[in-house]
């Protein structure tokens, strides 16, 4: 199975707890202004990868801890995402995603689309919303407006509600 990439990050600790392997997907829809990664819009940009590939290299370094979805919107791309989730997963890494859309939208979303489902409940952390300037902060820890939240997805999952979380 191919995802359709902006780019890797291996050894990434500003993209959640512990050393990290970060992947970036390519597109999104949000187009936030003062987006920290605006090369990722573009759905025709980026470059295929082989899903398996990138599990592999994820494994090389026995150092790395966590595996984080960014972009782009990750859940633009929900199959290819949740395969490598649900293969990771079983590894034993700690999985979390950046996404433009919030957690009570991903349900809706999920509702509609197994896959999207699928890769929600395969994460253990969101960081939810869509970034906005007027709200920027260097101060927040992994995010980068006041609006956005850092969500206990299996929690959440279990009460039907964002529950938010420090890590």
């Amino acid at each position: 199975m191919n995802i359709k990439l902006a780019g890797l990050v291996a050894d990434s600790i500003v993209d959640g707890p512990g050393f990290r392997f970060t992947v970036f997907t390519q597109g999104c829809p949000h187009h936030c202004e003062g987006c920290h990664n605006p090369d990722t819009h573009d759905f025709n940009g980026g470059r295929y990868a082989d899903c398996d590939k990138i599990i592999e290299k994820i494994k090389e370094n026995k150092l790395t801890a966590g595996v984080t979805f960014s972009g782009g919107e990750p859940f633009c791309q929900p199959m290819p995402c949740a395969y490598m989730a649900e293969k990771l997963k079983a590894s034993g890494y700690h999985l979390m995603a950046f996404t433009g859309y919030t957690f009570e939208k991903l349900l809706e979303m999920s509702k509609e689309d197994e896959n999207v489902k699928k890769f929600l409940n395969l994460l253990d952390v969101i960081i939810d919303g869509k970034f906005i300037l007027a709200q920027r902060s260097l101060e927040l820890r992994y995010k980068g407006s006041k609006n956005q939240r850092t969500i206990d997805v299996k929690e959440s999952i279990k009460q039907g509600r964002a529950v938010e979380i420090e890590i």
